[in-house]
């Protein structure tokens, strides 16, 4: 299995641990398999596996280069630090199943790809015995999932950039409590975006990339979207087991892209999925493209589901590597004429049926945080009620629901609170941050300045 740059119109491959190391592409691109395994005749014996056994046979196909006792280690290491014993459980509530990603040690879905991407960069590491300065934008829950997952580790720093006072005080505490001599928090002056661009930024800096060792745990890493897969592929083989359905819908809460890509990867592998429904908040991009094949930006408008307030959703590359029908010189072009002009229009736009996408506003996000609360004594946090409420429109009895949650109501208590009136969005983790003494650095929403704090941090040991 070889991996190339949706850029690179040479398609010259590289292995899977180099994919991991380098995180984005030296061309700018982002890194996909040459080749999608098809997986047809292994539905049926992977059904009734655990999810660390799902992992391994999932993760093997796309990773030959890591020996199989070392990935077995892996990944039974990085899923017994959750809480439950099925790690992300399917539970039937009303009209729909809900795919609860929550319950791992930040309490958010990023968690179930940062814990296995912070134990495979240290088998990594210490395999080349050498060091990595990782450097993250978030705009609220990959910050704190990536901190947990490298904290305290000997060959790794963390530089986590989130939107200063743009996230949950929740997601900052998660982040900025954590004192660990190798984590670094940084609040940028600015938007998501912001902190993104600045990422991309650096890593484009060549110069500055190899000489300070960057790596990358954002959706950008490969080895992010293809931990993601394994529980659309642990979901339906348990949705379509309860309901007898031969296929399932999912709907999933999306502003990178890299949740939902997940989805559509594990689909052209063989899983029958029959629809994914992306849901966006106010900040729909993606939903205006996928509803007029306009890709075209906006100002980000700050919601109740912070991790969704994004214009530029930085995996939708993938999807246009494969729109284009692999064709890296097309993509060049297309994002190029996004970065000069904010938009990217495609002619003849006529998606596969796979996708569907729609939004909602904050108004029907509070009801239907409310609704589930009353209705069948389920609480939903915001992003995860945007992805339910536009499910709604969606249903079919051919092909049951399956609703991504991505993070614990515990993490939004003030939405929880807008919702339904009551104080009931607790958890004993998040509890626990209150009294807790936090470390961040404000930095203004520049790529000379941020490389500047980096640079001294890593020079100063």
């Amino acid at each position: 299995m070889l991996y190339v740059s949706t850029r690179d119109k040479q398609q010259i491959g590289m292995s899977f641990k180099d994919a991991v190391l380098t995180g984005l592409a030296r061309d700018g691109g982002l890194l996909l398999p040459a080749e999608i395994p098809q997986v047809n005749d292994r539905l049926d014996e992977w059904s009734s596996l655990t999810y660390s056994d799902l992992a391994y046979e999932i993760m093997r196909l796309y990773a030959p280069d890591i020996p199989s006792a070392a990935l077995r280690s892996i990944i039974e290491k990085s899923y017994g630090a959750f809480r439950h014993d099925e790690v992300t459980p399917v539970v039937e509530v009303g009209p729909l199943s809900v795919l609860e990603l929550f319950h791992g040690p930040t309490l958010a879905f990023k968690d179930v790809a940062l814990q296995f991407l912070g134990n495979l960069f240290e088998f990594l590491l210490d395999q080349s015995e050498s060091e990595m300065n990782i450097v993250v934008a978030t705009s609220g829950d990959t910050g704190s999932a990536a901190i947990y997952g490298v904290r305290g580790r000997e060959r790794i720093r963390i530089f986590v950039m989130h939107p200063n006072g743009k996230i949950s005080p929740v997601q900052e505490r998660q982040m900025t409590s954590v004192l660990d001599a190798n984590v670094f928090n940084i609040g940028l002056t600015g938007t998501f975006d912001d902190c993104q661009n600045i990422v991309k930024a650096l890593f484009n800096d060549l110069e500055f990339r190899d000489r300070y060792k960057l790596g990358a745990v954002n959706s950008i890493n490969w080895a992010r979207v293809l931990a993601q897969i394994v529980y659309y592929f642990y979901a339906a083989f348990r949705v379509m087991d309860n309901s007898g359905a031969d296929k399932v819908r999912f709907t999933v809460p999306t502003g990178n892209f890299g949740d939902i890509f997940a989805g559509y990867m594990a689909r052209r592998m063989g899983l029958p999925i029959d629809k994914l429904i992306l849901a966006s908040n106010e900040n729909d991009i993606l939903t205006r493209f996928f509803n007029s094949g306009e890709y075209i930006t906006g100002e980000v408008v700050q919601t109740l589901s912070p991790s969704m307030d994004i214009q530029v959703a930085s995996n939708f590359e993938r999807y246009l590597y494969y729109l284009s029908g692999e064709k890296a010189g097309c993509v060049c072009g297309w994002m190029e004429d996004f970065s000069k002009n904010g938009r990217l229009s495609i002619a003849d736009f006529n998606p596969d049926g796979i996708f569907a996408a729609s939004s909602g506003n904050t108004a029907a996000t509070l009801a239907t945080i409310s609704r589930y609360w009353h209705d069948y004594a389920y609480l939903l946090d915001p992003h995860s009620a945007v992805g339910v409420e536009v499910a709604s429109a969606f249903l079919s009895e051919q092909a049951p629901m399956i609703a991504l949650a991505t993070a614990h109501p515990a993490k939004f208590d003030d939405a929880i609170r807008q919702a339904t009136g009551e104080d009931i969005a607790h958890h004993v983790v998040i509890d626990a941050l209150e009294d807790m003494p936090a470390r961040k650095e404000i930095l203004p929403a520049e790529s000379t300045a941020v490389a500047e704090f980096i640079r001294r941090r890593i020079e100063a040991g």
